[in-house]
């Protein structure tokens, strides 16, 4: 392992809302959680620790965190197991280690604290660094790519889905006219540049809907988590539940939209008329909102002030 890669002690990764992850999978028939973003392994931990009639399959696309997960979770002997892979691997991932079923899903969607601090990562606008951004370094172009060949338009629709960013045109404009730019520090300061003088005074750095933007983008983070969510639930056996953690909008309104089409079976028509017989649930929400960190947990981890939580539970299957 090189100097610039970090071991997997470094993976210090905090768990988000681990109380409540730990409540909600309390009353899951025993079996298999699948952790699809098991990062340093906290979660899995806590779950294990909590519940003897649950064990552990642990995904992740970062090297360092199956190595840090592996390590921590190793105590637990075969209760836990973890697999390099991408969460949308989720049921072939299952379904390869023999499960045809799963007692939970979890996701803690977004970067982990290990990862924004490791400049050589190039997730951290605040650190100079490669222009990196891939959780799997293994997979697919990277963010100087991206920064470096995509034209103004693609740039800016880019900065707008995927960072919210108000400025998105001018600052794709400016990446432009600045390339090649070869390292974070230089594009957040070409992104801050950019900025109008008085958005900069507010609203924290200038830069940060931009870094977020490309490493959604780099890593393909919204488009595969609908049907990710999805087969998560086709997988759940009855009474089993799927918790989802986002801390992005955009992740939030995937995993809402697909939670309700689950617990609606799809059901478009009038709130007021009741679904044909056609129309099947396959879960029911547990909570109508989202569940947010308490001003305790955000004091503590200031990475918890934007997580926002859903959850549903597997419905038995209808009898015909």
């Amino acid at each position: 392992m090189s100097a610039a890669t970090p071991a997997p002690s470094d993976f210090g990764h905090v768990p988000v809302l681990v109380d409540l992850v730990v409540e909600l999978f309390g009353p899951v028939p025993p079996g298999i959680v699948v952790d699809a973003t098991v990062g340093g392994g906290g979660h899995a931990a806590a779950l294990l620790d909590a519940h003897p009639h649950l064990s552990v399959l642990g995904l992740d696309q970062d090297p360092v965190a199956v190595a840090a997960a592996s390590a921590r979770l190793a105590r637990f002997g075969d209760r836990a197991v973890v697999v390099r892979a991408r969460f949308d691997a989720l049921a072939a991932t299952l379904h390869d280690l023999g499960h045809e079923h799963a007692s939970g899903a979890l996701f803690d969607l977004g970067v982990s604290s290990p990862q924004l601090d490791r400049p050589e990562r190039g997730f951290s606008f605040r650190e100079d660094g490669p222009l990196d951004m891939r959780m799997d370094p293994d997979r697919g172009p990277s963010a100087a790519d991206l920064v470096n060949e995509a034209d103004v338009g693609d740039l800016a629709r880019i900065l707008q889905r995927y960072g919210d960013e108000r400025f998105a045109l001018r600052v794709a404009r400016a990446i432009v006219a600045a390339r090649p730019i070869d390292g974070t520090a230089r594009l957040a300061e070409v992104v801050r540049d950019a900025i109008p003088a008085a958005t900069r005074r507010t609203g924290g750095h200038p830069a940060r809907r931009t870094f977020q933007a490309l490493r959604i983008a780099v890593n393909d983070e919204l488009d595969i988590l609908p049907e990710a969510v999805d087969d998560a639930v086709d997988v759940l056996a009855p009474g089993g539940r799927c918790v989802v953690l986002a801390y992005h909008s955009g992740e939030d309104r995937i995993v809402k939209s697909r939670f309700r089409h689950a617990a609606t079976g799809g059901w478009t028509g009038p709130s007021h008329l009741p679904p044909p017989p056609s129309i099947h649930p396959t879960v029911t929400l547990l909570r109508r909102g989202a569940w947010k960190a308490s001003p305790a947990e955000v004091a503590a981890n200031p990475r918890s002030e934007a997580v926002r939580a859903r959850a549903v539970e597997k419905l038995p299957p209808k009898v015909a």
